[in-house]
């Protein structure tokens, strides 16, 4: 049984040309993104086509775009097998988290990729990147089950978890790790599949979720980061909640103002997450005193988990609940993968 494939253009540099007059980067027409990848015509896999009019960077996706998103993959779920969404690389992590919380019981493939260098240049990783998510996308087991049913991307020969990632490096063609998560798939000769490590929803009914709620902020913690501008941050009007990016396994200074802020907060009922600034490793805020007194405060461990997962699920949560408790009660849970508990 042939494999229905839904191709999705957003933007981004795979998709791009050189302006012979400015040397700079600018999108070209997607049709000639296709004739690029000659190869697509060897697939056994149907491939149909959809083209964001006009492409967007990926510094401009926004929740708004990634309503949109949900409404395709929803609107077209019963007439493909999978989906293959070709995206800038600078917000890939962010959409990839995104939808993985708004694709509730999402029970097909939807692989995100993209490239360092336009496809049309004679060393893109583009073609490779665009032919391997394809045929991952369409992938199914002997049962007609989908191999991998879950939000991936796919980069450099591996596919991962799309809310377990973060891009790593603006120049190497291995942008994107999940520093806390095995790979998914390796591709070499062949496509490992390592099914251990795939999650699976707990339901068949897929139900979309649309509304997202983005009253949300990140900030960094930094030694001599100062009281006024904490305290003006968390007393932001309509502030639903902070994504504070923290020293090692989750610490912070044991200035008296700081928890003292952070405790107000979550009185007002502002919800606090903590995340490592580091890229690997887990929040364990009963580690260290430090950590401690964050906990004492009412801030909420993000434990193994990225920002981009937490500022989302964040803005998803928000969307669905408007109880600060019902969205700390869900932060504290995995809901598709996103952290270790």
């Amino acid at each position: 049984m042939t494999s229905k494939i839904l191709l999705i253009y957003t933007g981004g540099t795979i998709g791009m040309n050189h302006n012979p007059l400015t040397g700079a980067l600018e999108p070209f027409d997607f049709e000639h993104l296709l004739s690029r990848v000659p190869e697509l015509a060897q697939f056994k896999t149907e491939i149909a086509t959809y083209q964001f009019s006009p492409p967007i960077d990926s510094s401009d996706m926004s929740p708004r775009l990634w309503t949109e998103l949900a409404h395709i993959v929803a609107d077209n779920y019963n007439l493909y097998d999978g989906f293959v969404i070709l995206h800038g690389t600078d917000t890939m992590s962010y959409t990839a988290s995104a939808l993985s919380f708004m694709l509730e019981n999402l029970g097909k493939p939807v692989i995100l990729t993209g490239s360092q260098l336009p496809i049309g240049q004679l060393r893109t990783d583009g073609k490779e990147n665009l032919i391997t998510s394809i045929e991952i996308a369409a992938a199914r087991r002997q049962d007609s089950t989908a191999v991998v049913p879950e939000v991936c991307i796919y980069f450099n020969g591996h596919l991962m978890r799309g809310n377990r990632t973060t891009k790593q490096s603006a120049d190497e063609f291995n942008a994107f790790e999940s520093f806390n998560y095995p790979h998914l798939a390796d591709a070499g000769v062949q496509i490992t599949y390592h099914d251990e490590f795939i999650h699976r929803p707990q339901s068949s009914h897929f139900h979309p979720q649309f509304r997202l709620d983005n009253n949300v902020i990140i900030f960094s913690l930094f030694p001599g980061i100062r009281e006024d501008l904490i305290r003006h941050i968390i007393a932001t009007p309509n502030l639903r909640a902070i994504v504070m990016r923290t020293f090692g396994s989750g610490n912070a200074p044991q200035s008296p103002w700081l928890i003292s802020a952070l405790r107000e907060g979550t009185h007002r009922g502002k919800v606090i997450i903590n995340i490592s600034q580091c890229l690997q490793g887990c929040v364990e805020m009963g580690r260290y005193d430090t950590g401690y007194q964050l906990q004492e405060a009412g801030v909420i461990s993000g434990y193994d988990g990225t920002v981009e997962a937490a500022v989302t699920k964040l803005m998803y949560l928000q969307g669905k609940y408007d109880d600060p408790e019902q969205v700390r009660k869900f932060m504290r849970q995995s809901i598709c993968g996103e952290i270790s508990i």
